[in-house]
């Protein structure tokens, strides 16, 4: 199947003829707007207020309680809400730093160093950020052991089941099985400076309102009806292709996500999140604002991830919130809408290590996506989403097929 849309040959024109669409469909555009900026600070607020009174923003559960279906009720409702948990020992500390490492022999052994081209804007899209830590390495032991474990399989399983897979007459994918989104390794060593990474959004950029597909993922919010908006939805998502650019996901991704290799603190550059998975209507409706030129979005740009800033998005961003303390072998997630960043670390202590392991369920957009990196599987190149540097197709140590179990031949369709 396709995973791109022809990008329009005159994007600001593109830009202001659907902007017209829109405001005439959304019908009063300022009048929602007010609304869904109402509906945003009473949100922020309440996450500033819990913040700065020592509670937890972000959800934490036990992997011990996703395995037994024990998650409480309390939780359930906190991750629904804010769109973000941390799962505490989804692996072993003992196996996560011993997958750690292995990296690092692995990306030794192979003399990464020597070879590696630093290309500053290679992954971040115009957003601010320092030297890169993001290594595109795709194929090790300790991330094909870690895509296909049980226990990944199970908390994925989990966060799938927030979505609704079956709406609009169709069924939108399967919550229960999954599929391979290879992607890379962080790797920041003590004493790094990094001034992190600004706030964003993945998954869409100036597709979010020109695209006709996710026009109808987001068909209440431009029907002006924002009551009816759910961001767990699945409708509709499996079926959007962006525009091609080095940013582009090719897969629907219900959750974000990252395996702790290291322990990390909320000061040491961590990831912040608005966990509010709504937000998107502001983002949506604030472009569509008188005070917005008619051929601009906000800033958004193709090729460059959505960007939320001070100019047009400030309401939102005191509720940007760093992780809690994490150890090896906690995951940490955020719905795929989710607002999120990094934050700025001087002389970090201790490395900053994860692996880049998102919930990619089962449908045929992500079927045909995983496919196609079985293929760079083989041959150790760089999966398609990302800059075809293929550092890998030579290197020692790189696991073969028959050394994958079942799970992990079928989530990159090899059977």
């Amino acid at each position: 199947m396709t995973l791109t849309t022809e990008l329009p040959q005159d994007i600001p024109a593109a830009i202001r003829e659907t902007k017209a669409r829109l405001r005439a469909r959304v019908g009063d555009v300022a009048g929602a707007f007010a609304r869904a900026e109402a509906l945003m600070r009473a949100e922020v607020a309440d996450i500033v207020a819990k913040r700065e009174s020592g509670e937890e923003v972000w959800p934490v559960v036990r992997f011990e309680d996703v395995a037994a279906g024990t998650v409480p009720g309390d939780l359930v409702g906190a991750i629904r809400r804010r769109g973000c948990v941390i799962v505490k020992n989804t692996f072993p500390r003992e196996r996560a730093e011993a997958w750690d490492r292995e990296l690092e022999d692995y990306l030794g052994r192979n003399e990464f160093e020597k070879t590696y081209r630093y290309l500053d804007d290679r992954v971040f899209g115009g957003l601010g950020a320092g030297k890169p830590a993001i290594f595109p390495i795709y194929w090790s032991r300790p991330q094909m052991e870690a895509r296909e474990d049980a226990n990944m399989v199970a908390v994925r399983g989990f966060l799938n089941g927030f979505w609704k897979h079956e709406s609009e007459g169709r069924v939108w994918f399967d919550p229960t099985r999954d599929t391979a989104y290879p992607d890379r390794v962080r790797r920041r060593a003590p004493g790094t400076n990094s001034p992190g990474l600004s706030a964003h959004t993945d998954s869409g950029s100036v597709e979010r309102w020109l695209l006709p597909a996710y026009q109808n993922v987001f068909r209440h919010v431009f029907d002006g009806d924002l009551d009816a908006y759910d961001p767990w939805d699945g409708a509709y998502r499996t079926t959007v292709n962006e525009f091609p650019s080095t940013v582009m996901c090719s897969a629907f991704r219900t959750f974000q996500g990252w395996t702790a290799l290291s322990d990390m603190r909320p000061t040491e550059g961590v990831l912040h999140a608005v966990p509010i998975p709504s937000a998107m209507v502001y983002l949506l409706l604030r472009a569509l604002q008188d005070d917005v030129a008619e051929d601009d979005l906000c800033g958004a740009a193709n090729g460059e991830a959505l960007p939320v800033n001070e100019r047009w998005h400030a309401p939102l961003l005191p509720a940007l919130t760093p992780i809690p303390e994490v150890e090896p072998g906690d995951t940490v997630w955020w719905h795929g809408d989710v607002i999120h960043s990094v934050g700025e670390v001087e002389d970090q202590q201790g490395w900053g290590n994860v692996m880049y392991i998102p919930a990619s369920p089962h449908c045929e957009k992500n079927a045909a996506y995983a496919a196609q990196c079985g293929e760079a599987f083989l041959a150790g190149a760089s999966p398609g989403d990302f800059a075809a540097e293929h550092y890998e197709t030579g290197w020692t140590g790189r696991p073969t097929p028959d050394e994958l179990g079942e799970v992990g031949r079928r989530q990159l369709g090899l059977a």
